[in-house]
């Protein structure tokens, strides 16, 4: 089983998720990042990655703060420990691709992506297809950067298999 790695990082915090080739979420936090470097290694060979998809920062001519670049730092540390022993090289992929593909427009926000993946995974589930401890849904346990992440690796996903159709 081939799995894909998709992290939406931060300054301090980042989201990531582990799918499947059916788009399961298997494995999946909002981590510190230093832990989730250490996680990173130590967990690659249980998780089986295959791929890793990466959320990279776009310039649309505002300022921005310290966090930005916080944050970009973080994406050079990821791409660059996980370049070393991937088969492939890792996506660095904006934000804009994945709204398109999730919302067909690059207006939409997140709370339109979640919904986007809700309609397309859990379809008339209750609580956004979280469920409930009792009975979990397919997205029991998800929240804030994780949906993100999620809707990256999901991109990553059908971009690849799309290629190879």
């Amino acid at each position: 089983m081939s799995t894909i790695l998709a992290i939406d990082p931060g300054s301090t915090e980042s989201g990531w998720v582990v799918i499947d080739a059916d788009r399961r979420p298997l494995w999946f936090g909002k981590t510190p990042n230093a832990e989730l470097l250490a996680s990173i290694q130590a967990y690659r060979h249980e998780w089986k990655v295959q791929h890793v998809a990466i959320e990279m920062i776009a310039s649309y001519g505002m300022p921005v703060g310290a966090e930005v670049f916080e944050t970009c730092v973080w994406i050079g540390r990821f791409y660059a420990h996980v370049e070393g022993w991937l088969i492939t090289t890792p996506d660095l992929v904006k934000r804009q691709p994945v709204k398109l593909h999730h919302c067909h427009t690059t207006k939409a926000k997140d709370s339109n992506i979640t919904q986007a993946l809700v309609d397309r995974f859990a379809p008339g589930q209750p609580n956004r297809g979280k469920g409930t401890k009792a009975d979990p849904g397919f997205f029991y346990g998800f929240k804030a950067d994780i949906w993100q992440a999620y809707a990256l690796a999901v991109y990553a996903a059908d971009m690849r298999f799309e290629a190879v159709t």
